[in-house]
């Protein structure tokens, strides 16, 4: 890839935006993002992109508007003969819908891929897809990378003794397998039934969290229901402190206010998606070295390998 490149902040997290800026020593290239009485959305570019490499920093949660962002920038980018267009999307939404797992469903990840291609892009950095296959559904290279870079870290700077990792359900299996190998640690599973959306019927352990530090790991927190009710149910069985760490916080409805009233010692989020609120329990870890080095690589055309944990 040209060595000329230029980074583009989107709306939906500046902070992030200017964090990774900063890290790369270059300053954010000037955009109007213009959006009209009825909601419709513009994009301009104040100079010239033409043959450029453009970084397009936008995460894609709700609502729908940060997402519609993104695609018109791409297309802007586009037509203003850019030479390649990267979209840097620290949470990817509608990750959660990636199979049709009930007859007569959507699936939105599949979606989303098809209008990015659409509109023009020719490459994704993203961050703890909710599914690792979601990269299968892309037709241009995907650089998918992993909080644990930053998380792994900061739990072993915790100096904790007798830490156990843990799922809250049987889906983040895979990922909470990896930091308890990491970390040489023990795991445990949490096994949970929904009635309905959103709401958990009821949830088990599975695993020895007895006289333990355990750690929580996920890749979303929505409305913290599942987190707070894995977090009571090992403080019930005799853990010692329970804290949990998520790659993405949306904080959904009361989610702030659940994870206030639980026994989490502490939650850390990235800050792939800006903290509405703020709560005492809630700690914000930034990627944006590491998003920094990424665009560096793929800019300098080198390896990202070491900045995959595996």
């Amino acid at each position: 890839m040209s060595s000329e490149y230029v980074l583009v902040a989107g709306r939906a997290n500046p902070e992030l935006a200017k964090r990774i800026a900063d890290n790369l020593g270059k300053p954010l290239f000037p955009v109007d993002i213009l959006q009209f009485k009825d909601g419709e959305i513009q994009v301009y570019f104040n100079d010239t992109i033409r043959g450029k490499n453009v970084f397009i920093i936008q995460p894609t949660f709700s609502p729908a508007d940060n997402i519609i962002e993104l695609l018109i920038t791409i297309d802007a980018a586009k037509r203003a003969s850019a030479r390649n267009i990267v979209a840097v999307m620290p949470y990817f939404g509608y990750a959660r819908q990636d199979r049709k797992d009930k007859p007569r469903t959507s699936i939105g990840a599949k979606l989303m891929s098809n209008l990015l291609t659409a509109a023009g892009v020719t490459r994704i950095i993203t961050m703890d897809l909710h599914a690792d296959q979601i990269q299968g559904f892309m037709e241009f290279p995907v650089d998918h990378l992993f909080v644990s870079n930053v998380f792994i870290p900061y739990i072993r700077d915790l100096n904790l003794d007798n830490i156990c990792i843990a799922s809250p359900d049987t889906g983040g299996t895979k990922r909470a397998s990896t930091y308890a190998k990491a970390l040489e640690c023990e795991l445990a599973i949490g096994y949970k039934q929904r009635e309905k959306q959103n709401e958990v019927a009821s949830l088990q352990i599975i695993g020895d969290v007895k006289d333990k530090n355990v750690i929580l790991v996920d890749d979303i927190i929505d409305t913290a229901g599942t987190l707070c009710k894995a977090a009571a149910r090992i403080k019930e069985m005799g853990a010692k402190s329970v804290r949990a760490m998520c790659a993405h916080g949306l904080f959904s409805g009361n989610a702030i206010e659940n994870i206030e009233n639980s026994v989490l010692d502490e939650v850390i989020i990235a800050d792939t998606i800006p903290l509405r609120r703020s709560c005492s329990k809630i700690k914000v870890i930034s990627v944006a070295k590491l998003l920094a080095d990424v665009i560096q690589s793929v800019v300098d055309d080198t390896s990202i390998a070491s900045h995959y944990f595996v």
